[in-house]
């Protein structure tokens, strides 16, 4: 029984990563298109997406804004998120 519960949380903990994968490389490619001129490739769609979420998980509490769980809560936060970390690399670049 104890092995049924340990593998439970395995398969858990991996449906939670390739959840946070598939959002971040769609959170990252609708932040590509928003910020023309910014797109990474997947690989790099999926680590502005998922340091995106990480932003506005911080940012948008901070400022009262409550999206609500969910895929598609947490899909618009991290494109919300990641767009503005490419606004600050598209500011970083210039400068």
């Amino acid at each position: 029984m104890e092995g049924e519960g340990a593998a439970a949380a395995g398969l858990a903990v991996i449906w939670v990563i390739i959840i946070a994968l598939v959002i971040g490389a769609i959170a990252g490619w609708l932040a590509g298109l928003i910020v023309e001129g910014m797109g990474f490739g997947l690989v790099g769609n999926i680590i502005v997406g998922i340091i995106g979420a990480i932003i506005a998980s911080f940012l948008l509490p901070a400022i009262g804004v409550h999206l609500g769980g969910g895929f598609i809560g947490s899909l618009i936060s991290a494109v919300i998120g990641a767009v503005i970390l490419l606004l600050i690399i598209g500011i970083i670049k210039r400068a």
